[in-house]
């Protein structure tokens, strides 16, 4: 490695395949350029990064920033659910449940359980 290159990894997962790849690049090598020179595109043939969101150390950013030595790219898949919505819908059923309480938030209180006032 000269000067001139850095040291990157760029990494992607799904539920059942991941990968972590080092590589190393020219310095000024644009986000986008460093994913296709890790190889990772013909890994993953169906992942297309237009359409993905990216991140460096976990921090999106755009396919046109321009990496450090020794950061980490990730390509992100998108969402499933919405984590928001699915935080309120098991809100809604422990409302439903009468297990949500809005002191303790759903909590059993110990100084409490089992006393009969």
């Amino acid at each position: 490695m000269t000067e001139k290159q850095i040291r990157l990894e760029v990494v992607y997962a799904l539920p059942n395949k991941q990968a972590l790849l080092e590589v190393v690049v020219e310095r000024g090598t644009t986000v986008q350029e460093a994913i296709q020179a890790s190889g990772l595109l013909k890994r993953f043939p169906d992942l297309d990064i237009s359409q993905s969101k990216v991140g460096i150390w976990y921090r999106t950013c755009k396919l046109t920033d321009v990496p450090k030595d020794g950061d980490r790219i990730a390509i992100y898949r998108p969402l499933i659910a919405d984590p928001k919505d699915a935080r309120r819908r098991r809100a809604e059923k422990a409302k439903d449940e009468g297990r949500a309480d809005k002191v303790t938030g759903g909590r059993v209180n110990p100084l409490r359980s089992g006393q009969d006032e």
